[in-house]
Formats: structure tokens, C-alpha cells, sequence
């Protein structure tokens, strides 16, 4: 009997136990290759077309996937566009950084006025 009621109990507590597990947490943004894709840039290896491509597919996948574009992100792209000579995508990119993200008008503004 008290084997039983052992057992009942132990089975009750694995499954409260089990009940609290949680899944693994959602991620807020879709970064796909980013990290990668920036640092390949900056080391020279991809061109600024195929980075401005990188960051555009992200952006498409981030919408795809109804999750925010990450931040940084807009303003990345508004900076390449800006050095490549397009300074109107460049400036709608940094709007859009600046819609996105508030916090970052500081910044984007130092980086709209420093040219």
C-alpha cells in the first residue's frame, strides 16, 4: 500500500514539475546572418552591394516572419546606402531606424548631419 501511494505521489510530482517547464523562450527579432554579414564587410570580403542586399533579405525575412526588423539594422543599411551615393534610400533608412527605435535619434541624427 505504501508502495503504491509512493509511487502516486512521485508521479504527481513529476508531472506538477513537468506542468512549470517552460519552452524555450520566443526570440524578439530574426537576425539571421547578420553578425556574420557585417563582420564580412568590415573585413572586406563582401562588397557594400552584397551587404546592402544581406541586410535587405533580413529585413524581408523579419517581416515575413511578423517579428520586428532588429535594431541597428536600418541604420546599417541607411549608412551603406548613404556611402554608395543613394542619399535618398539613405535618408529613408535612418527615418525608418528613427520610427523604429526612438532611442536612436541621437545617434542617427550625429549620423545624418556628419556629412
Amino acid at each position: 500500500m505504501m508502495a503504491t501511494v509512493n509511487k502516486l505521489v512521485t508521479g504527481a510530482a513529476l508531472l506538477l514539475l513537468a506542468g512549470c517547464a517552460t519552452n524555450t523562450p520566443q526570440k524578439i527579432y530574426t537576425w539571421g546572418d547578420y553578425q556574420e554579414s557585417v563582420y564580412d564587410y568590415y573585413t572586406n570580403k563582401t562588397s557594400p552591394q552584397e551587404q546592402i542586399a544581406s541586410l535587405q533579405k533580413l529585413i524581408e525575412t523579419s517581416r515575413a516572419s511578423s517579428k520586428p526588423v532588429p535594431p541597428g539594422v536600418h541604420a546599417q543599411l541607411g549608412m551603406l546606402y548613404s556611402n554608395t551615393g543613394n542619399r535618398e534610400l539613405a535618408m529613408a533608412e535612418f527615418n525608418a531606424e528613427k520610427t523604429q527605435y526612438p532611442e536612436s535619434a541621437s545617434y542617427i541624427n550625429f549620423l545624418t548631419t556628419k556629412k
